[in-house]
């Protein structure tokens, strides 16, 4: 089956976010993705609540939200407000996950938690039946354009048994170093969505990256 796609802004350039929303409704792209840093979580600080209301004004694909911040819960009701479709979490910044995604599904959103690249798969044993999305990351979050992390494709093996095993209906994310050679491998270890930022937009033609990304199978 071919993937998921979900083009990450992160890599555009901020000063043509409208054009850059204009492309992605344009093209062949599932969702739209968005990176949101806090600079505590991850060494980075990406854009609040005032960018993600514009690019909600104008993008036409479904909004999926990667909290790369502490305190996740704070502002879910928030996110709702700004037409967040799939809200992700990390595992690493909620003490009390469960509450967390419950109250994510209770706002109206498909909810996600994502996995640092050294934190193991067998820790959301415990969740995976209660997710939508289940996010990993394939290289350390807070920047576009880090290399891949091989080890990534072991761990969607394993997480995709997992899933298969507890009946739930989670997708696998894949966020970090995607392009056509990765993604494929991703898709092959049962990957069901890829997040591709810079791949796409320092291409020359990011709708035909777009396209090919899709086709992968």
């Amino acid at each position: 089956m071919n993937p998921l796609l979900s083009p990450s802004i992160l890599s555009t350039d901020f000063c043509r976010l409208q054009e850059t929303v204009e492309i992605i409704n344009n093209s062949k792209a599932d969702w739209l993705h968005l990176d949101i840093m806090d600079g505590v979580f991850v060494p980075n600080i990406s854009f609040g609540f005032p960018v993600i209301e514009s690019i909600a004004n104008y993008c036409k694909k479904p909004l999926d939200a990667h909290l790369m911040t502490v305190h996740p819960d704070r502002y879910i009701n928030r996110y709702k407000e700004l037409k967040i479709n799939t809200l992700t979490v990390h595992y690493e910044t909620c003490t009390h996950l469960h509450r967390v995604v419950q109250q994510i599904k209770a706002a109206g959103m498909k909810a996600g938690v994502a996995l640092n690249p050294h934190t193991p798969v067998s820790l959301l044993e415990d969740i995976a039946d209660e997710l939508d999305l289940a996010l990993i990351m394939s290289v350390n979050p807070g920047f576009g354009g880090q290399s891949f992390i091989e080890n990534s494709c072991r761990k969607i093996s394993v997480l995709k048994e997992m899933i298969i095993r507890k009946g739930s209906p989670a997708l696998i994310e894949v966020d970090g170093g995607v392009n056509l050679e990765t993604g494929a491998r991703l898709v092959h270890h049962g990957a069901d969505v890829l997040v591709a930022g810079n791949f796409v937009f320092s291409s020359s033609n990011p709708l035909e990256t777009v396209a090919q990304l899709k086709q992968l199978k």
